[in-house]
């Protein structure tokens, strides 16, 4: 039975039970690597709708298997469950019980489209094929992709292509925004360390003060966007954090400056990083200091391959119509842990809106953050119409 031909009872059925799910989940949240509960619950819904079932898989995640007809394609579909550990400030009966931890990014409510889909598809789907819905722990600090792909996701689960989906505050709900290629940006964390000579703060002339240096490193990290990246690329630099070993009256030795990059391609990546080590290198050595940068890449730019962009963009106007589909977005400054395995496996990674408004429109990892109930049975009619049409019976 296709998304088009179910019925209105079984529309409220789906609707309820993903709504159930999503609320209990949002109740219980789990962070990284630590989503016992939520892998116990989402590998017994699935178990109870008839999927072959595999656990523990990089850790926490949970891979079920659904085969119908003969067949050798397979798809793969993944959804995120881990929490946020930021206090929720909501006060509705489903908030957090537990107490700096909150699901503040709407993993809850990507795991109940995804589990509501596997039990429509296992019930009544109409397809030709295998599909692998993958529960992935860990997103939100970029392991657990890598962590499945490491315990053999690919290679125990075959499949052609893999697809995500993510909810995104500000669009209209239901609405879907994607687009080709480059979607999400890379993420690197970088610290850059300066070790001068400290001294008395009156006497700043024996001393090799790190805290000007650091401020000339602060405004010179700023030249490499607007100086160094190409017009027609995108990059940002962010300081967050200065930290020193000084006091009120103490010129500090040391300085410890924190911060984040984006990017939209591996190439600035790259750039970003060699022209941050060359302005901490140059300006430390005019002062006599001492600089040091570690410079670790996080997360890796989400990059949409074509075919499976296009079936995405199918799938999506299927279910919401032609107007409610952004099919050229904007790509989004944010990062995802998705990219690795799109680093493996053509895919598309796509947007659902969340809605404009109140709790809805709050921006992700805002303490005051929910999402959408309403979305869930839109965003698993998605996943239904994409299997259907990317494993058409025969």
């Amino acid at each position: 039975m296709s998304v088009a031909s179910r019925t209105e009872s079984q529309f409220r059925n789906i609707q309820k039970d993903a709504r159930s799910w999503r609320q209990d989940i949002h109740k219980h949240p789990e962070l990284g690597f630590q989503e016992d509960r939520t892998a116990g619950k989402v590998a017994g819904l699935l178990a109870e709708s008839g999927l072959d079932v595999h656990t523990a898989v990089g850790t926490t995640g949970v891979v079920a298997v659904l085969k119908r007809g003969a067949a050798e394609q397979a798809i793969g579909l993944r959804a995120d469950m881990d929490a946020l550990p930021i206090q929720e400030a909501n006060t509705f009966e489903h908030r957090s019980v537990h107490d700096g931890v909150f699901h503040g990014c709407g993993h809850d409510g990507h795991t109940a489209m995804l589990l509501a889909a596997a039990r429509q598809l296992a019930g009544s789907g109409e397809f030709d094929g295998t599909v692998y819905f993958i529960f992935q722990p860990s997103e939100e600090d970029g392991r657990g992709a890598l962590s499945m792909i490491e315990d053999g996701l690919f290679e125990r689960f075959p499949m052609q292509a893999v697809y995500g989906m993510h909810n995104m505050p500000g669009i209209p709900a239901g609405h879907f925004a994607v687009r080709k290629g480059a979607i999400m940006t890379s993420e690197d964390i970088f610290v850059i360390t300066i070790r001068g000579r400290g001294g008395h703060a009156s006497m700043p002339d024996r001393a090799i003060d790190p805290v000007v240096i650091a401020a000339e490193v602060i405004l010179a990290l700023q030249s490499i966007v607007s100086r160094s990246v190409a017009p027609q690329d995108w990059g940002v630099v962010s300081v967050t954090e200065v930290l020193t070993d000084g006091a009120r009256n103490v010129i500090p030795s040391t300085v410890t400056i924190k911060g984040d990059c984006r990017a939209m391609s591996t190439n600035t990546q790259e750039l970003i990083a060699a022209r941050m080590r060359e302005i901490v290198a140059g300006i430390t050595a005019a002062h006599g200091a001492e600089g040091s940068v570690e410079y670790r890449n996080d997360f890796i730019v989400t990059v949409n391959t074509a075919d499976e962009t296009a079936a995405a963009i199918a799938a999506a106007r299927e279910v919401a119509g032609e107007p409610a589909v952004d099919a050229n977005c904007p790509p989004c400054s944010a990062s995802e842990d998705f990219a690795r395995m799109l680093q493996v496996k053509p895919g598309c990674y796509i947007l659902i809106g969340n809605g404009l408004d109140g709790h809805c429109g709050a921006t992700l990892h805002n303490p005051n953050y929910d999402l959408n109930d309403e979305i869930l049975t839109v965003g698993a009619d998605y996943w239904v119409a994409l299997v259907e049409a990317q494993l058409p019976a025969r």
